[in-house]
């Protein structure tokens, strides 16, 4: 039997084991060794699905033990030492069990459970597994030695001590074991001797260690000593720490790697390393059960992975030299006395740390980077202050700590450890605390490490923050207090911005900050500083998604830096996807011709950075800004437009994908025009006599000004003479030939700053003969208008050339007929239009000449229209003249419209320019105004009322000056004495003081005497001086020194003296006028002198007007009276002379007022005229101011004699009244008559003269025929009429036509159209039509054709959609179709037939509902079809059509608007199964649903043969997920998916299928060897108590060997010291025999013999499972319907 098992065990060697060390993906699988000492029973270790860490306490691993001979007493002492943690543990059902990492023990009988805690493990780690039993001999080096009890201080509580007394009364069970080859040794109580041995295999459980089958050492004993020394009783034990066997975290022995690389020292009372002499290639060293309380000696072993030192006497400090074990992935540590990890360094390759069972009070310890598993239970943690920083930790273990009272714990926790923690306490993250913890703040981890005490969610933000503010305030700057302190939610690519802001308290320095971003990892620690992030603002990265941000704040007061604070963001959250701009800027000196640039900073938010949108707008000031066409990029040139304008910059960001951000804009200052300059000056126009050249520049630099233009001559000696300045034309004359002409371009702004000037050169001037060309009349064509002739002579000289005028009644010249000459031939080109002119059209005949009398080919020129006559205006008013005080200021005028009456002239003062003003009487009628002194400070405007002589008003104009009256300097305008020089007269200085207020102006008087000699006389300082004898004989003078009012000294005039003194002034007696007082005479006056020898006297006559004042006429000794005189007075003013010279005093006289003469008409003339042209009457008056005269027109088929013409009111009833104006306009009933005009002269006191009469030479002529106001317009769709407005004597038969102009512009006769309406036709479409009218007088003269402006582009009706209708169903995922219906009209048949062109579509969704409904178009849909999707369920779909026909334009819309959508029937799409295809894979069946929601669909999973069309159910599979097992080996998985929608409305079933499933090739490879060997051997477990009543998994197991071979199975029961093997169940291949799985027991399965014999099987994992399985059905194939060999590609 033992030959067997050996045989049995040999063939295991290849098979795969999950080693305790073996992390994630390790290719080198090794075995954990555990030493377990058991005395009820047999305990086999299960295996568990691991995760892709791998640790011993998530996979089972295969391991060894060696049997020590003990007393009860140190089975107990070994036994509490060897839980790490310990406590009861309570029932739990199964499906409890299967989550628990470890089995539990009940009562006194202990049992592993299976357990399947991760779903996520990959195949590598499931295939892991421990073989029973291996043919590979290892060495290991066991002390056997009797333990003594241990000390009660080690026991856990008193309950253990009291269970421990009950284990000493326990049977003792031998223990199984099976031996080759052991050498011989002794086992005593004192243990002085250490034996080797090989241990072939051993079975265990991470939380329970088990006596299993253990082989021989190759160094040669008899089987029976070992058997002795190992099979010895042992009374069975158990305590309360034996329940706590699901807080074990202990390794298992790695039994493939060799000696060398493997220490196995467990339960050897080792005290020191030291003494060991360790070798430092060792990989695997296992230390538990031992003395040691120092790790000094074990940084030797630089190559460690596994490091077991549970149970030992380690108690603080002191693990410093585990920093050289780099390589270290596995620290056992639990069931010792630690207190801190304080001094644990930083391992970088650490995955799994077990500190369960210690008395840790926190878990304060150096970082560990690749920390997976930390297993913590049963210590006395009750802080989370400096918990490390574990970026990889997935499983957190604290069970029974006084921490577990902390609220919210397993928040704190994942805010400590970050997304990386799958589990706490071994069980899933809770998803209410993974919830909670996103509620905390993003620094609450470094508060927690900091020792902040945890609270609830929603006071943690305050909380914490009163935290870090209390741990800071004793490092602040003096004076102030922390306010607040955090950074905005950082997005990816944008602008993320920190808020720090300090509270003054008392410190009167300012603060400043500097700040420094760091990155760190995704939870806020290992944060690196970034480069040149030291500014308020940092832009997350695409590669900063997901990491936290951390900004340092160093706040520096008066050069002083202190301890900085800081703040922690969450996590950078991927960009939105939709640009923003961030900040937008303009560069540029804003001076015209320069270029600026916008520049934007864009945040792109995830977005791909695109070309974006830019665009300029110019602003005027108080405007709307404008769109500056063609300005679309970042750059713009400034033009002068944009002068006194700023500009406004909109830039609009777009991603690459097309999504646009929203637009943002800067605006600029006003734009500066540049200096004026000019470039390209040219001369244009051939250099020849006559020619006129032009001059031309680019001019820049602002709006140009009254730039500057000079011409000049080139003389002999090259030197150039000024020709001709201020225009940029230039006609060459004849001294021009042979020279050449300069052009010179001296550029000036708005401003009046000139710029550099710039010139250029012409060619030499040929000469010409006298030629005139491009004769024109300029000027306006009005009575009194200067009009003048503009010509273009070459040959000769414009000055040489002669000029003259006629007058005409055509319009059109015919050689000289018909006019007559109204000036003589002149060199004058300027003509004033007389009164005889009007109503005529003005003809200039130029004549040009030479020099040298050399005559050319006279030209004419005719006006364009006649000669009008106007109403009384002014053409120009404005004032000349300073505004200054004293200064006389002239008003000047340009009057027209007939004979000047007596216009009204008025002078007003303002006090501001927008004031009214106030008459100055003074000033009234006259055209000048001295200023006055009260005028000063105040504005001055001059008013014109121009008046006809007939006494027609016109519009008064007035002139504003624009400065204000300035005081001049203070000086005497006058200054002479009064008075005589006759002694005890009084002299009188008269002055006229100007310059403002006077104020004490100085005076000195002189005596002079015969010599010359002058002295001043004492006392007199005022005006005035009495004459007294001294002065007799002497001259007498006086001086003034004019002051104003303000102390401005002004110079000093000097009066004429007076003297010598003597008596005897001349004087006029007597003064009288003589002559007739009315209009049309002459007054003469008649003077008595007295006063000595009469001298040459003199006399002035002065006009005295209405208001006063005076105007001189003359000095003459008469004075003619004239209409300017009536109703106004003449004064003489007379003044004596003596023949000495001297004067006497002024005598006047003032006449009566002067009357007007007799009304008189002088002469009355009428010019011929034609019809509507008006006729203006030449007239002369006199007497007096003429009135409204009488005027009657008479209108006479045939003329009067002159004779019978003052007779006509006589006739009135006869001859008929056509006016009784003084003008007239003939009408078309004149035309062909004689007209007449009656006058009666009217003074303007209603005084009537003697009537005169005039009549027309020749009867009043027809107009020639003209049409307007030609045009057309459309009466009804297709059909035009044209119409006109005749003009011109009466209409005859005048002609009608039609034409089409094309978009090129070519016009084309329509034959046959020649009537005033037209039909329009298919030729017409998108053409212009015209209308022409050709007038037609009644007596067969033809006028000009005119044409109508053009049509609108002809074009049909818009093609009309009469309706839009939907074709499908209004139903999830079925085709909506958009079709239009036509109106039946023939005309809309023909256009969409002919025209139409294209039809655009638009797709909708409501939004809403009822009144509130709204549409929002979907994007992309603008196809006539649409796919209904699973989202517009419940809303309204709209369609809107729109039709363009081939001339681009747009129908009216249509749109129709469906019912609310309808969800579909479910359906399942696309089905597919994934996974990789073996028997251990995970599958997943994937589909897309559509009809609605999705609600509880239907999955079932079934498994097919190949070929066979049958369906094998596979109970309790309904998800989505299936785990494929050996069943499935040879089958096809087909997945049944029935969609239900929400509602419960079930679709029709899909289904998927994979390909056949094979056996895993780890699997395969086993499998395969087994088979080829036809008889093998395996180690199970066998539950011999399972009942109903008990949990699954919970019994009684003990160990049994399987026994298969090509013909039969049996299980068999060991022996043992009192026993012999013994077949249990024993049994063929032949039917009903077969094997069943467990599927939520993936240890377990049963072979069924038949109804009566069958038996429950674990093995320890699931891939040991798998290969019995399948070894069994593989040796059993010829009664299967399917070969498994073929299956499995074995040969039979």
């Amino acid at each position: 039997m033992e030959t067997g098992v050996a045989n049995s065990l040999s063939s295991t060697k290849d098979s795969h084991v999950a080693s305790a060390e073996s992390a994630k993906s390790s290719s080198k699988p090794t075995n954990a060794v555990t030493r377990v000492t058991k005395t009820s029973g047999t305990v086999s270790s299960l295996k568990k699905k691991t995760d892709v860490v791998g640790a011993p306490s998530l996979g089972m691993s295969r391991s060894k033990s060696t049997l020590n001979k003990s007393s009860p007493s140190s089975n107990v002492a070994s036994l509490q030492r060897r839980n790490s943690i310990g406590g009861l543990a309570e029932k739990k059902p199964s499906a409890a069990l299967k989550k628990q990492e470890n089995g539990a023990a009940d009562g006194k009988k202990v049992s592993s459970s299976v357990s399947d805690p991760l779903k996520k493990s990959t195949p590598e780690s499931r295939r892991s597994s421990l073989a029973s039993v291996t043919s590979k001999s290892l060495a290991s080096v066991t002390r056997v030695e009797t333990k003594k009890a241990s000390p009660v201080s080690r026991l856990s509580s008193s309950t253990d001590s009291v269970k421990s007394e009950t284990m000493k009364k326990t049977s003792i069970k031998p223990a199984l074991a099976v031996t080759k080859k052991v050498p011989s040794s002794s086992v005593d109580s004192s243990n002085s001797r250490n034996s080797l041995r090989r241990a072939s295999s051993s079975v265990s459980s991470p939380s329970l260690r088990s006596p299993s089958v253990t082989s021989s050492s190759k160094l040669g004993s008899s089987p029976s000593s070992f058997g002795r020394s190992s099979l010895s009783s042992r009374k069975k034990t158990s305590t309360a720490d034996s329940r706590d066997s699901r807080f074990m975290m202990l390794p298992q022995v790695d039994v493939k790697a060799g000696d060398e690389l493997r220490l196995d020292l467990r339960g050897h009372r080792v005290r020191s390393l030291n003494a060991l002499n360790l070798p430092p290639n060792l990989e695997f060293v296992y230390l538990r059960d031992n003395l040691l309380s120092s790790v000094d000696g074990i940084e030797i072993l630089k190559r460690v992975k596994v490091l077991d030192l549970s149970f030992n006497d380690f108690k603080g400090p002191g693990f410093e030299p585990l920093g050289n074990c780099k390589a270290l992935q596995q620290l056992y540590l639990a069931g010792n006395q630690i207190t801190s990890l304080a001094s644990l360094p930083e391992l970088p390759n650490l995955e799994f740390l077990s500190v369960a069972r210690n008395r840790l009070k926190s878990l304060s310890m150096a970082s560990q980077p690749r920390l997976q598993v930390l297993a913590a239970s049963k210590n006395k943690i009750s802080t989370l202050k400096g918990f490390p920083h574990l970026p990889a930790l997935e499983h957190l273990r604290v069970e029974e700590n006084p921490i577990l009272e902390m609220p919210h714990l397993e928040a704190a926790s994942i805010l400590l450890v970050g997304p990386t923690l799958k589990k706490f306490n071994d069980r899933d993250l809770s998803p209410n605390e993974i919830g909670a913890a996103k509620l905390y703040p993003a620094h609450t981890a470094f508060c927690i490490r900091e020792g902040w005490e945890f609270c609830r969610p929603e006071l943690a933000a305050d909380s914490t923050f009163s935290f870090l503010v209390e741990q800071w305030k004793d490092h602040l700057p003096p004076g102030y207090m922390v306010k607040e302190a955090y950074i905005d939610q950082p997005f990816e690519e944008d602008v993320c911005l920190c808020h720090f802001e300090f509270t003054y308290l008392s410190s009167d320095s300012e603060l400043v900050l500097k700040y420094q971003w760091f990155i760190g990892d995704r939870t806020p620690t290992n944060f690196v500083p970034i480069a040149d992030a030291v500014g308020k603002v940092y832009w997350p990265k695409h590669e900063d998604v997901g990491r936290c941000l951390k900004v340092e704040c160093t706040p520096i007061l008066r050069d002083a830096e202190f301890p900085s604070i800081f703040a922690v963001s969450s996590p950078v959250s991927p960009g939105t996807g939709y640009p923003k701009v961030v900040n937008l800027m303009v560069h540029g000196d804003l001076m015209e011709g320069n270029v600026v640039k916008g520049s934007a900073e864009v945040a792109w938010c995830g977005g791909t950075p695109g070309k974006c949108v830019a665009s300029w707008l110019r602003r005027r000031w108080n405007s709307s800004p404008e769109v500056i066409i063609g300005a679309e990029d970042e750059e713009y040139r400034l033009t002068v437009d944009d002068i006194d304008s700023s500009l406004v910059f909109m830039y609009t960001p777009v991603t690459k994908e097309g999504i646009k951000g929203e637009p943002q804009y800067a605006m600029t200052e006003f734009v500066k025009a540049a200096a004026p300059s000019v470039t390209n000056v040219q001369i244009i126009g051939d250099a020849v006599e006559g020619n006129t050249i032009k001059g031309s520049g680019e001019y820049f630099g602002g709006k140009e000004g009254p730039s500057k233009f000079e011409w000049l001559r080139e003389k002999e000696n090259g030197a150039f003479l000024l020709a001709s300045t201020g225009t940029t034309e230039y006609t060459l004359a004849k001294e021009d030939v042979g020279l050449r002409l300069k052009f010179v371009y001296i550029p000036i702004n708005f401003e009046g700053q000139a710029g550099e000037s710039a010139y250029t050169l012409s060619e030499i001037v040929k000469k010409a003969p006298p030629k005139v060309t491009n004769l024109k009349i300029v000027g306006e064509l009005r009575e009194g208008s200067k009009v003048t002739v503009a010509a273009m002579v070459t040959g000769g000289t414009d000055g040489s050339s002669r000029v003259q005028w006629f007058k005409t009644t055509f319009s059109k010249l015919e050689g000289e007929h018909g006019l007559e000459a109204v000036s003589t031939s002149k060199v004058a080109k300027a003509f004033r239009v007389p009164l005889a002119a009007v109503g005529y059209y003005i003809v200039a005949k130029f004549t040009p000449m030479a020099p040298d009398g050399e005559t050319g080919e006279p030209a004419y020129v005719i006006s364009e229209k006649v000669v009008e006559t106007l109403p009384p205006s002014l053409n120009f008013l404005t004032i000349t003249g300073e505004f200054l005080e004293g200064e006389i200021l002239t008003a000047s005028y340009g009057y027209i419209g007939g004979h000047e009456g007596k216009s009204l002239y008025n002078w007003y003062l303002h006090e501001t320019k927008t004031s009214m003003g106030e008459p100055v009487p003074e000033a009234s009628g006259l055209l000048q105004y001295r200023i006055s002194k009260e005028a000063i400070g105040k504005f001055i405007s001059f008013r014109c009322t121009p008046i006809r002589q007939d006494g027609t008003v016109g519009e008064p104009r007035t002139f504003l000056g624009q400065e204000q009256v300035q005081p001049g300097t203070p000086r005497l305008l006058s200054f002479h004495l009064m008075g005589e020089g006759v002694e005890g007269t009084t002299l009188v200085a008269k002055k006229k003081y100007w310059g403002g207020e006077e104020g004490d102006s100085i005076f000195r008087w002189f005596l002079t005497s015969s010599d010359g000699t002058q002295r001043e006389i004492e006392g007199a300082t005022t005006d005035s001086y009495t004459l007294t004898c001294n002065d007799i004989g002497f001259l007498v003078s006086v001086s003034c020194e004019p002051v104003r009012r303000d102390w401005a000294h002004g110079p000093v005039a000097t009066a004429e003296h007076i003297g010598p003194i003597v008596p005897g002034p001349p004087t006029c007696q007597s003064l009288e006028l003589l002559g007739s007082m009315v209009e049309g005479g002459r007054l003469s006056f008649a003077a008595e002198y007295s006063g000595g020898e009469r001298g040459s006297c003199t006399h002035e006559w002065f006009r005295v007007k209405h208001n006063g004042s005076k105007d001189k006429l003359n000095n003459d000794d008469y004075v003619d009276l004239t209409l300017e005189h009536v109703g106004e007075c003449i004064e003489l003013v007379y003044t004596p002379v003596r023949i000495d010279g001297l004067k006497g005093t002024p005598k006047s006289i003032i006449s009566d007022f002067i009357l007007p003469a007799d009304p008189k008409g002088i002469e009355i003339v009428l010019p011929d005229c034609s019809e509507d042209m008006e006729i203006v009457p030449l007239k002369s008056y006199f007497g007096g101011k003429e009135g409204i005269g009488k005027y009657i027109w008479f209108q006479m088929k045939e003329k009067l004699a002159e004779s019978e013409l003052v007779n006509l009111p006589s006739l009135a009833d006869d001859i008929p009244i056509v006016g009784e104006t003084l003008t007239y306009k003939p009408s078309l009933e004149d035309v062909g008559s004689y007209l007449a005009l009656y006058w009666v002269p009217t003074r303007a006191d209603g005084k009537l003269g003697d009537p005169l009469v005039a009549i027309i030479n020749h009867p009043v002529m027809a107009a020639a025929p003209i049409v307007s106001k030609v045009c057309l317009k459309e009466i009804k769709p297709g059909v035009f009429a044209g119409e006109g407005v005749y003009y011109g004597g009466y209409e005859g038969s005048s002609l009608y036509s039609w034409y089409r102009e094309s978009n090129e512009g070519t016009i084309v006769l329509i034959s046959g159209a020649n009537s005033t309406t037209y039909e329009v036709t298919d030729s017409d479409y998108n053409c212009h039509l015209l209308f022409g009218y050709t007038p037609v007088r009644s007596d067969g003269v033809v006028g000009e054709l005119r044409l109508s402006e053009p049509s609108n582009i002809i074009l049909p009706e818009l093609p009309k959609i009469e309706v839009l209708s939907f074709k499908g169903k209004e139903v999830e995922g079925d085709l909506l179709t958009a079709v239009e219906i036509i109106p039946e009209s023939e005309i809309q048949q023909n256009i969409w037939e002919k025209y139409k062109k294209e039809t655009k579509y638009q797709w909708f969704c409501s939004i809403g509902a009822g009144e509130c409904q709204t549409f929002e178009p979907l994007a992309a849909q603008n196809s006539c079809s649409y796919r209904v999707r699973t989202e517009d369920i419940g809303q309204c779909l709209k369609c809107e059509c729109i039709v363009i026909d081939v001339f681009g334009r747009l129908s009216e819309p249509a749109s129709a608007v469906t019912a609310p959508i309808l969800p579909g029937i479910p359906k399942i799409a696309k089905l597919e199964i994934e996974g990789r295809g073996f028997h251990t894979n995970l599958y997943a069946v994937r589909g897309i649903y559509s009809g609605g929601k999705e609600g509880k669909s239907k999955i079932q999973w079934l498994r097919s043969m190949v070929g066979s069309p049958d369906l094998i159910s596979i109970p309790g599979e309904v998800g989505r997920m299936y785990e494929a097992n050996v069943d499935d080996v040879g089958y096809r998985l087909v997945a049944i998916y029935t969609p239900i929608r929400e509602d419960g409305f079930e679709g029709q079933p899909v289904s998927a299928s994979t390909e056949p499933i094979s056996v895993e090739p780890e699997v395969y490879k086993e499998v395969k060897q087994k088979l080829e060997l036809g008889s093998v051997k395996f180690e199970v477990l066998c539950d011999k108590d399972r009942s109903s009543r008990k949990v699954p998994g919970v019994g009684e197991l003990e160990r049994r060997i399987l026994e298969v071979n090509r013909k039969r199975v049996k299980v068999v029961k060991p022996g043992s010291k009192t026993s012999f093997p013994t077949t249990e169940v024993r049994g063929t291949f032949v039917p009903p025999f077969h094997v069943e799985l467990y599927r939520n027991e993936q240890h377990r399965f049963k072979i069924v013999v038949d109804s009566e014999n069958e038996v429950d099987l674990m093995v320890q994992t699931r891939h040991m499972r798998d290969i019995i399985i399948l070894v069994i059905r593989g040796l059993a194939q010829r009664f299967n319907s399917t070969s498994l060999n073929s299956l499995l590609k074995i040969d039979s």
